[in-house]
């Protein structure tokens, strides 16, 4: 027979004072609150001081779940969200019955609406919004609007169309009927449509006050289209053609800034060296006329562009004269290694004594040495360029030659007017860039074609 240790074994009970006496009917009752209260009292600890709550948060529970990777909600925080109840009385609503102003079968709805709201509009039905097409009387017609190419029949028949559809032509144009009257474009409709509604505006308009008028032009719309179906109907080889042009177009604009620069920092190299070429000259004369002064006052006046701008030592304290000799940090290795090329070529000392003569001197040469460099190499790259064109046009004229020699044929004298002709029309056609860029390839087509036209006609005159 099981003891009573026996069962709380089973139940999972913890042993009490009486373990070996017998189970009794509110032991086995009471056997979950027991349990209860004892894992609730093993379980829980307290939060370790200097330990945040957030970090507390992130720790194991007793259920070994793991910790929450997002915050499930930030707004309300670790605090549950409560119902707000208020104490008033709970407003009522109604299924009531309502009808659409938009709407001309007279159908009934219903929906839910408060008890307030009973008896008012539709809400939605601000949101009608009609056109206005303009009515027009049969006077009116005969006097104003009258047009050979138009019936009044056909008239009255767009204005109902306009105020069925809301002035949607695309759906005017589709529901028109073509069988009963002419078959008009929807340019047309358009057109015809807003004409008579700016007649009757300026019919219809006080004396002092400047009536709106709408214009529709209907040509620019019919060549809009078509410049668009056009474009729509292109061939890939016609896109890649134009893609092809643009990029030589970007090209060639590429190439004439940087050309334009270049002009521009060339006239700045020829200005700078009349400048300092004059300024010179005048301070020979003017040191010939004057007295001899004091050379402290005298500084080399050169503009910025003018060689080597050296910079000036105006600060207090003791400074070496031989600092002013030294070259700038914008002047590039490669002008400090021509310069010193040069005046060791010259057998001028690359370290002279610094007196202040000799020091504005040095200068001075180092300067000049600069522009001169500088000016060679504007020359070197104007004469390459132009080398480069003239191989260019010489290229161009000979595509030129071989073009006229395709257009001769065996026999055909006294054909140089229409030969002339037909390689003028053939220079319309083509595309060639002055810079260098090759033709595009679709041109040769078309100086084929130009030269099998030109061989036709001249077959055709023999």
């Amino acid at each position: 027979m099981a003891t009573g240790a026996d069962v709380r074994d089973i139940l999972e009970l913890g042993g009490g004072d009486n373990d070996s006496g017998p189970i009794s009917k509110k032991d086995i009752i009471n056997s979950d609150k027991k349990k209860s209260k004892k894992s609730t009292e093993t379980l829980t600890f307290k939060r370790p001081e200097g330990m945040h709550r957030e970090v507390y948060a992130l720790l194991y529970s007793d259920k070994k779940d793991a910790p929450p990777l997002l915050p499930s909600d930030t707004t309300q925080g670790y605090r549950t969200v409560k119902a707000k109840l208020g104490c008033k009385r709970v407003r009522p609503w109604k299924w009531m019955p309502f009808t659409n102003p938009a709407r001309r079968d007279g159908a009934i709805f219903h929906h839910w609406r408060r008890l307030t709201e009973e008896g008012k509009d539709y809400p939605f039905a601000r949101f009608n919004k009609t056109v206005q097409v303009p009515v027009y009387s049969e006077q009116e017609y005969l006097m104003y609007l009258h047009d050979d190419g138009w019936t009044k029949a056909e008239t009255d028949h767009l204005f109902d169309l306009c105020k069925s559809f809301d002035l949607r032509f695309i759906v005017i144009h589709d529901r028109y009927d073509h069988q009963q009257f002419r078959k008009r474009s929807v340019e047309d409709l358009k057109e015809r449509y807003y004409n008579i509604c700016a007649k009757l505006s300026k019919i219809r308009a006080g004396t002092g006050c400047e009536p709106k008028i709408y214009v529709f032009d209907a040509g620019h719309e019919r060549r809009r289209k078509e410049q668009l179906e056009r474009l729509f109907n292109r061939t890939p080889e016609q896109v890649a053609e134009e893609e092809y042009l643009i990029q030589e177009l970007r090209k060639i604009e590429t190439r004439k800034k940087e050309r334009e620069k270049k002009a521009q920092d060339l006239q700045k190299l020829i200005t700078a060296a009349d400048t300092t070429t004059e300024m010179r000259r005048a301070d020979r004369k003017a040191t010939k006329k004057k007295l001899p002064q004091k050379r402290e006052t005298e500084k080399p006046a050169l503009p910025e562009t003018a060689g080597i701008k050296f910079p000036d030592f105006k600060s207090a304290g003791v400074t070496l004269r031989s600092q002013r000799m030294k070259l700038p940090s914008s002047v590039g290795q490669k002008k400090i290694k021509a310069i010193e090329q040069i005046l060791t070529e010259q057998g001028v000392d690359l370290n002279p004594m610094p007196t202040e003569e000799i020091v504005q001197m040095f200068n001075e040469l180092r300067s000049d040495l600069v522009l001169v460099y500088e000016l060679k190499q504007a020359h070197a790259n104007c004469e390459y360029e132009q080398q480069m064109l003239r191989h260019r046009y010489e290229a161009l004229l000979k595509a030129g030659g071989e073009a006229t020699h395709l257009g001769e044929g065996p026999g055909a004298e006294g054909s140089a007017g229409p030969g002339c002709e037909d390689l003028k029309a053939e220079a319309k056609e083509q595309v060639i860039d002055v810079v260098g860029a090759p033709l595009t390839p679709n041109s040769r087509k078309r100086r084929e074609s130009v030269s099998s036209s030109s061989s036709l006609k001249k077959a055709k005159k023999l």
